[in-house]
């Protein structure tokens, strides 16, 4: 039973790495398409926007581990979950806006939805609640 409950441990804490890990792929991932996307003058807000609610997923996620409290902690989460969304409105735009952008912001939003998923699930898991 010990050797079980080690290893679920573990488990959760390769997630966690390889998570982090991810967030950090999809920042660099989002500042590399918002290089690409200030090209065009006219999109440059929109890039702007991009890169801080981008980037600001990762950031939160890691700003929580420095929490003293559970609530403080859930609630860094929840400030990523906002940012993951908003992310998702401005590849949406951007993707819209320019057909030139469709695929890389189509692959982008993928990853987006796939981060609220895990971020969703994690809020819903610290509060005691389940998937409606």
């Amino acid at each position: 039973m010990q050797n079980s409950n080690f290893r679920s441990q573990n488990d959760k804490e390769d997630f966690k790495i390889q998570f982090n890990k991810r967030l950090v792929v999809f920042s660099l991932d989002i500042i590399k398409f918002c290089s690409l996307v200030r090209q065009n003058a006219n999109l440059k807000a929109l890039a702007d926007q991009l890169i801080r609610s981008g980037t600001s997923i990762g950031a939160n996620i890691i700003e929580a581990k420095a929490c003293g409290s559970k609530k403080e902690y859930i609630r860094f989460f929840e400030i990523a979950l906002r940012s993951a969304n908003e992310t998702r409105y401005w590849l949406i735009l951007l993707r819209e806006a320019d057909s030139r952008y469709q695929q890389t912001a189509s692959i982008l939003i993928e990853e987006a939805n796939q981060l609220c998923k895990i971020i969703t699930s994690a809020v819903l898991t610290m509060k005691g609640k389940t998937k409606i």
